[in-house]
């Protein structure tokens, strides 16, 4: 199965650590490749270059948030699947409906939601 067959993961994680935690878990799911981006600018940047299958995002991310990066890759290619992992599962419910995974984050709960939307 090659990358772009459903298994490169756009995450969008400022906190490095966290970033990794999530690509492990995701490798663990069988996902294979991985883009990280810190900012809404960057996230669309690598979505437009290497369009991913699923997007990971944290709520609160360097120069805005992980929902105006989405929106803004949605824009750029059209809807990817998306899980938000976050502290502040509170504002992301009130800004889309995309599955949440609250941190510290349960590999079961990112394997639900992957399989929520179809992404495992």
């Amino acid at each position: 199965m090659t990358a772009q067959s459903r298994k490169h993961v756009l995450i969008i994680e400022d906190e490095m650590m966290i970033a990794i935690e999530i690509e492990s878990m995701l490798i663990d799911l069988g996902y294979e490749t991985f883009d990280f981006a810190k900012s809404p600018g960057e996230a669309i940047a690598l979505a437009t270059l290497h369009p991913p299958n699923l997007i990971c995002s944290d709520y609160n991310i360097l120069n805005g948030t992980g929902v105006e990066a989405v929106k803004g890759i949605v824009a750029a290619i059209g809807p990817v699947p998306t899980i938000f992992i976050t502290g502040n599962a509170d504002l992301v419910a009130r800004e889309t409906t995309a599955p949440i995974v609250e941190k510290p984050i349960a590999p079961a709960a990112l394997a639900r939601a992957c399989r929520l939307i179809g992404a495992a």
